[in-house]
């Protein structure tokens, strides 16, 4: 499923300016390597990596969770699209009493 939905937010979610983004934190990344000696060099690729893969997760999450409401939604409105929340409500008050 997960293969499914990521395909789907890629189609969905737009690219905007992150290519740019990308580049300066890299830029910045390599600027804080430079300092750093090997050893220092390897555990910052580490945490870039798992920051990255966590983001990525997270963004997968989101859109899923995103979809489900949105797929419920769409359930609980039915076919005929003709929902009136002032109907739920009035039917809702009458199983009250």
């Amino acid at each position: 499923m997960y293969d499914y939905m990521r395909a789907l937010e890629h189609r969905f979610t737009p690219d905007t300016g992150n290519a740019e983004r990308r580049q300066e934190l890299e830029t910045h990344r390599q600027a804080v390597a430079a300092l750093l000696d090997k050893q220092g060099r390897k555990k910052l690729l580490r945490l870039v990596d798992a920051h990255t893969a966590a983001q990525e997760e997270m963004a997968l999450s989101s859109f899923i969770a995103g979809f489900r409401l949105a797929w419920g939604i769409a359930m609980e409105l039915g076919t005929d699209g003709k929902y009136s929340y002032e109907q739920e409500q009035e039917q809702i008050n009458r199983l009250k009493n």
